[in-house]
């Protein structure tokens, strides 16, 4: 007989992996000041998205002679940005080990069709990081959304490098640490660890990825919403809140609103605290049972945010199966929602542990993990 429902509910049960969950004191109202109906480019408009941009770099620690971008089209289009405009200036490597990591090397192999060595690895793993060449420029994900496996630190990248580092960093951003001495770009969105908004993207140049764009011109044609150069010369305007497309004003706001609750709980360490605690608890969780697991293999490579989990139960018929049941009676019971693994993944859950998300509430998840569990191989018995 499957064990008794849990009597305790989370409190919110929105885990998932993005759009992900508001900051715990979010209401509507909080969006009063938005500047709606107002041109971006009016005084008020760019004194919002500046603001913005400063907020990024005081609370992620971003070096003053680093650039801060808006750009269009999410992490999607803040990574798009990067690599058709800089890349083809000289050999790449791109590491992948999950889909979006692997989008990206279709975008360079296929599409831009360069010069590339591609490293992969399975689902779990990171591919070869010791032997990487840092003359060649280097494309990889330090959060593997999809994969919940993420790169330990920046200590396999050499500080000699050659070649540019781009660093897809979106569910990474705001709850791991980013050297950014290391990174040449990094993109994100902040969709995901301060839960705000879909379609806008952060694109983080250094001086060297600067350097690049001001000297090297790609043999292709780049659309408008990609160009961040004109006449050879970067478009600093970009940098200071003057976007390349009209953004969304209430989409900023309710960015800021977030910022400004990151900065009123302890700043990025509090982030990231509250991140590693929400994952501690699914990682005590897989430790205690014998027929769920974290789908990183490697403890130190285990994403705090996107916490991918395998069942691995011998009594399980059909694992896809499987799982999209347990994930259906979870979100039937309105105690967790979302929470199917990414399509392109290996079956299983996917859990988001951001820094907007609750620890009582994962706590409380997973009694009914448990739950799920028991019913469904009773019912497939």
């Amino acid at each position: 007989m499957a064990i008794a429902q849990p009597a305790t509910r989370p409190a919110n049960p929105r885990f998932s992996s993005g759009p992900c969950a508001k900051i715990p004191t979010f209401s509507l109202d909080m969006l009063s000041d938005a500047a709606l109906g107002r041109s971006h480019r009016a005084v008020v408009g760019k004194a919002k998205l500046k603001a913005a941009i400063e907020e990024t770099r005081e609370l992620l620690g971003v070096p003053a002679d680093y650039r801060i971008g808006i750009v269009p089209a999410s992490d999607t289009g803040a990574v798009e940005m990067a690599l058709w405009s800089m890349l083809g200036a000289r050999k790449v490597t791109m590491l992948a080990w999950e889909s979006f990591g692997s989008g990206w090397v279709t975008d360079v192999v296929k599409q831009l069709k360069l010069d590339a060595e591609v490293r992969t690895a399975d689902y779990g793993l990171l591919p070869d990081l010791a032997t990487v060449d840092f003359n060649t420029d280097v494309v990889f994900t330090w959060n593997g959304t999809t994969a919940g496996v993420r790169v330990p630190n920046a200590d396999w990248i050499a500080a000699d490098r050659e070649g540019l580092t781009i660093c897809d960093a979106t569910s990474a951003a705001f709850a791991q640490d980013l050297d950014w001495a290391k990174l040449d770009v990094t993109t994100f969105s902040w969709q995901k660890v301060m839960g705000g908004e879909g379609a806008h993207g952060i694109i983080i140049l250094s001086p060297r990825a600067v350097e690049r764009l001001e000297s090297y011109t790609p043999a292709w044609p780049l659309p408008k919403i990609f160009r961040m150069t004109k006449g050879g010369k970067l478009i600093e305007g970009i940098f200071v809140g003057e976007t390349i497309n009209t953004p969304s004003m209430l989409a900023v706001e309710d960015y800021l609103v977030a910022l400004n609750w990151a900065r009123e709980i302890g700043g990025l360490k509090a982030l990231q605290d509250r991140a590693d605690a929400n994952a501690k608890v699914i990682f005590d969780f897989c430790d205690q049972k014998d027929w769920i697991a974290n789908l990183a293999e490697v403890a130190e490579t285990r994403s705090n945010t996107s916490v991918c989990l395998k069942f691995t139960d011998d009594r399980i018929k059909d694992g896809a199966v499987f799982a999209k049941a347990v994930a259906k009676r979870l979100e039937k019971e309105g105690v967790a929602l979302d929470i199917g693994a990414y399509r392109d993944a290996p079956a299983g859950l996917r859990i988001w542990c951001g820094a907007t998300v609750e620890t009582a509430d994962v706590e409380a998840l997973m009694p009914w993990l448990e739950w799920a569990f028991e019913a469904e191989i009773e019912a497939q018995a």
